[in-house]
């Protein structure tokens, strides 16, 4: 089958799942195009059929603002036709479905009948989508895709609630490469990190006021009281430099380090003890699916589709949205003796390996053709 692609080429969840789902299924005998303004971040490696397409916009005096879903339609076109795409997968509604649907419509007056799946993944409902100046738009997108998947049961609820959708909605939820995630600990790097023998507590996300990072730092600080520990905070964003600048102006400065964006993130997870995850909102919650399967425990929020991915008092703990002091007391819990961190290392692997890509690849195969069947009947 010869796959389209349109994705944001980000490091945020989006891109990521884009990107992995394309380069397995390049690796299953298919043949995926990937259309985006620059080349995904996890499209690292050379495979004969994976193809990148950029969508180049022209800065023209007279645009105040590049009309970047008029460009992306005309590569959409072209791609199609010149590369004989089956399906069109593209993922996250704005403006990806909206420039998808204007594609299909031209290609319909070419004789050409190409069939659109929309893969929601959260903001873009529950942040973006709830700005009434797009809310027409991703109506009718989602309206006229030909498919609908969301990465939860919770997103798809959230999106039934906030759009009048007819069509069905489809849940199959993120993945993890378990080849990739579940790496044995270097010792020998661990006790660079705590040369003490502290636990290893660790944050990873985009930095954004929705993740809560001053939470991450509290619920440290509370634990380090205790437990004698070391925090990671891994990705770079908006909040990232006031929150760095007020670790350097407590007592704490020594015991967590600012690492920036990480290409090699399993590296760092596969020698941490405790992942926190506080965010406000969560449509899946990968980062904390990538931590699971590098055995690393979780203690997050119960928001959004989080739930569905942390099993409460077996993988880890979640709490409500600012409860800061429970979700210490929970991690000093897990914490405190190596036999229940053990206990719940396990079980957090265990729980990863059943959204293992291997699994969940071949779901959205599947999709793929009823969808091609529906079209084409």
């Amino acid at each position: 089958m010869k796959i389209g692609i349109v994705c944001y080429p980000t490091y945020g969840g989006s891109g990521v799942v884009a990107t992995e789902l394309g380069k397995f299924f390049g690796t299953q005998g298919h043949e995926v195009h990937f259309i985006s303004y620059d080349q995904p971040a996890r499209l690292d490696f050379f495979n004969e059929r994976l193809y990148y397409h950029e969508v180049s916009v022209s800065d023209y005096p007279l645009f105040r603002y590049p009309p970047y879903e008029i460009a992306l339609s005309s590569k959409i076109v072209d791609t199609v036709i010149n590369a004989g795409l089956d399906v069109l997968h593209v993922h996250y509604a704005i403006p990806h479905a909206a420039a998808a649907v204007m594609a299909k419509y031209i290609l319909k007056e070419r004789g050409i009948n190409i069939p659109i799946i929309t893969t929601l993944h959260g903001t873009d409902i529950t942040l973006v989508g709830r700005d009434a100046t797009y809310g027409p738009v991703i109506t009718y997108s989602l309206n006229q895709s030909d498919g609908i998947t969301a990465v939860s049961q919770s997103l798809k609820n959230d999106t039934l609630e906030l759009f009048p959708i007819h069509n069905e909605i489809e849940v199959i939820p993120n993945f993890v490469d378990m080849t990739r995630f579940s790496k044995k600990p270097r010792e020998h790097f661990k006790r660079a990190i705590a040369p003490n023998g502290e636990r290893v507590i660790v944050h990873t996300s985009n930095f954004r006021k929705v993740k809560r990072v001053d939470d991450v730092i509290e619920v440290f600080r509370l634990i380090n009281k205790q437990i004698p520990s070391r925090l990671l905070m891994i990705g770079d964003g908006p909040e990232r430099i006031r929150v760095e600048r007020e670790c350097r102006e407590c007592d704490m400065c020594d015991q967590i380090s600012f690492l920036g964006k990480q290409d090699a993130v399993e590296e760092l997870l596969s020698v941490s003890d405790l992942f926190i995850m506080p965010s406000e909102t969560e449509s899946f919650g990968l980062a904390a699916l990538e931590a699971m399967a590098c055995q690393v425990p979780v203690i997050s929020t119960n928001t959004g589709g989080l739930p569905e991915v942390n099993i409460h008092g077996k993988t880890g703990f979640t709490c409500a949205v600012g409860d800061i002091q429970s979700m210490a007391k929970y991690g000093i819990e897990i914490l405190e003796s190596d036999e229940q961190l053990n206990q719940f290392k396990q079980a957090a692997l265990e729980h990863a390996m059943t959204f293992d890509i291997n699994t969940v690849g071949p779901l959205y195969m599947t999709y793929y053709e009823q969808i091609l069947q529906s079209v084409n009947a």
